[in-house]
């Protein structure tokens, strides 16, 4: 499982987002992005951090960042998310789960004593050349668009 630390080349990836539409890293070269790993569609914690990228993201994109949320849900349980939350960036079907552990967010936790594997909740700003600008690790969720908003001061 990769460790990666601010200035590592990103890793790509290609996978199908809640439109059936395939997406890529590479298809934002260019661009910076915002690319955060969260649990599960339609959870408190998850819907907070997702609507907190909703509501700021015409921020984030006139600060140059393009979102992208990434969990291991398929396209139809994402496309109700977007749907319910109506969410304007694409949500990440990563079923196999190859992009959490090229990212190393698919870990193991600990719920209640019982340990079993799930994704870590992190973001990752990427800048337009491919290289990871700012990792964060501890999100806030109801804040997690302004904690990003804060580091691109």
């Amino acid at each position: 499982m990769a460790t990666l630390k601010e200035g590592d080349k990103a890793p790509d990836f290609t996978a199908k987002d809640q439109n059936g539409k395939t997406v890529s890293l590479t298809d934002f070269k260019g661009k910076n992005v915002i690319l955060y790993f969260y649990p599960k569609d339609d959870t408190p914690g998850c819907t907070a951090e997702a609507c907190s990228f909703r509501d700021n993201y015409q921020s984030m994109l006139g600060q140059g960042f393009e979102v992208i949320g990434v969990s291991t849900d398929d396209e139809k349980s994402h496309k109700k998310f977007e749907t319910k939350y109506s969410l304007p960036f694409p949500l990440i079907a990563d079923t196999d789960k190859t992009i959490n552990e090229a990212y190393g967010v698919w870990v193991e936790k600990n719920m209640y004593g019982k340990k079993y594997m799930g994704t870590a909740r992190k973001t990752f700003l990427i800048s337009a050349d491919g290289t990871i600008k700012k990792i964060i690790d501890k999100v806030d969720t109801k804040n997690s668009s302004q904690q990003v908003l804060d580091l691109l001061q």
